[in-house]
């Protein structure tokens, strides 16, 4: 379920050839042997468990269902949407996180248009293919279930049988359920007044039978900033993440300015947050482009402006093609400062009322997180704001730091009051501090040491002789 970013999502045109070929051998690897191998099985197990008719029926209509697969990969447009399909599924929580849905929808419009006359060609075609498959499944079990009943009442086989062949064969063709957040009949916009943000005895889990999060309920008012800080797995990110509405919860309620958000649209919702991520997607575009993704209206000027307000205006301005600097995959030519720049930049675009910072900068060296909080400040100020921290020496000003554990609120209170509470949160902090001194020192050793490698300086004496 943890789905993180790809790459960009306007491939060229050459990409797109040398890829086509790639995913469709992949999808025929990964999709027509398995299903072969899972006929062989199923017709093994009738044979076995029942007698030859039940797998002859079995191995004649799954041959006749699979007769689709050669017409569906001569059509080549089929393999063009799979890759693009392919590139949003991995980033969507990242053109969520800026609203972004509709400029995604237009683009995919644009670069389908071009095929849509083949298309057109092969619908009658793969309608009537899913036609005669439901027929031959259906002509299948009926079959089936008749020689079932048949042996049944000739004493071959008992009732029991007759069940179990008829659950077995539902679950040969047994369709994915797919499940999504959808805003309710009738959704308003969020009334957004000044930021104040509950959550109420909310419980979550992405798999029945194991919670994670568990009776969480805290408050953050208009202008305050929180931090969540616990162990990995903890459920840190999972808050931000239904903050966002990214799931429903099973219970409980989460509420901005009194109005539960399950209540409203998921757009309203999310064009008053914004977000500064721990792994930062560019896309392969120039920097213009990805910092302008934070609105996409927005105007060249109003993208400097941001820059600048982030700090990585001047540093833009450096490269040789400035703002149309190509940033490449996942921006690969930017070193992590500057893209957690680039990610500052884009929620300054936005100008959200709430800032979410999830672990934005533990992927930096402490030099480079230190240079980079002077930009979330100026970001998150009169703003209100929940941090996912990992270095505790980043939240020590916070109104509120949450303790996170197994799911739960563990401990609350200011960075002093933890500390004098000794509990979770001094454990944590003196282990950081014990790794940071360590560090230090590592550093300093081998400076000394690399300083008794050099050579002594030679005086203007010893050069004269």
């Amino acid at each position: 379920r943890e789905i993180y970013f790809t790459k960009n999502l306007r491939p060229r045109r050459d990409n797109l050839s040398l890829k086509a070929s790639y995913n469709n051998n992949k999808i025929e690897n990964n999709c027509i042997f398995p299903t072969i191998a899972d006929i062989v099985i199923s017709i093994i197990y009738f044979i076995t468990y029942f007698n030859a008719w039940f797998g002859l029926i079995v191995f004649v209509c799954m041959t006749l269902y699979l007769s689709k697969y050669p017409v569906i990969y001569m059509v080549k447009i089929v393999v063009y949407i799979y890759i693009y399909i392919l590139f949003l599924f991995f980033s969507t929580f990242f053109v969520k996180y800026y609203n972004a849905e509709n400029y995604e929808v237009s683009r995919f419009e644009d670069a389908i248009l071009k095929y849509q006359e083949s298309e057109w060609k092969t619908q009658a075609s793969l309608a009537f293919l899913n036609q005669t498959q439901n027929i031959i499944i259906g002509s299948g079990l009926l079959a089936g279930s008749l020689l079932c009943a048949y042996f049944v009442t000739e004493g071959k086989f008992e009732v029991g049988d007759f069940v179990l062949f008829v659950y077995t064969a539902d679950t040969i063709f047994m369709l994915r359920n797919h499940c999504c957040v959808k805003d309710v009949v009738n959704a308003g916009n969020l009334n957004f007044r000044q930021g104040k943000v509950e959550f109420e005895n909310v419980y979550f889990s992405y798999t029945s039978g194991k919670e994670i999060l568990n009776d969480v309920s805290f408050t953050v008012l208009p202008g305050q900033t929180v931090a969540l800080v616990g162990q990995s797995g903890s459920g840190k990110s999972t808050i931000i993440r239904l903050l966002f509405r990214f799931y429903n919860i099973q219970g409980g309620c989460i509420r901005i300015d009194g109005q539960d958000i399950s209540q409203v649209k998921q757009t309203s919702l999310r064009s008053h947050i914004g977000v500064v991520p721990q792994d930062t997607v560019l896309f392969n575009d120039n920097i213009r482009d990805n910092i302008r993704y934070g609105r996409i209206s927005a105007s060249d000027r109003e993208v400097e402006e941001a820059a600048v307000a982030a700090d990585i205006h001047d540093k833009i301005m450096a490269f040789p093609e400035g703002y149309d600097t190509q940033v490449g995959e996942r921006g690969l030519k930017l070193s992590g400062g500057e893209k957690q720049r680039v990610a500052i930049a884009r929620t300054i675009l936005k100008a959200p009322q709430i800032i979410l910072l999830d672990e934005a900068t533990s992927a930096l060296d402490t030099q480079t997180e230190r240079n980079i909080q002077a930009s979330l400040a100026k970001v998150c100020a009169n703003r209100t704001t929940i941090v996912v921290a990992h270095r505790l020496s980043t939240i020590i000003g916070v109104d509120q730091i949450l303790v996170v554990r197994e799911g739960r609120i563990a401990e609350r209170g200011r960075h002093e009051e933890l500390l004098a509470k000794g509990g979770l949160y001094a454990d944590m902090w003196m282990k950081q501090q014990s790794q940071d001194t360590d560090s230090s020192s590592d550093t300093e050793t081998k400076d000394r040491q690399s300083e008794k490698l050099q050579p002594p300086a030679m005086s203007s004496q010893q050069h004269h002789h």
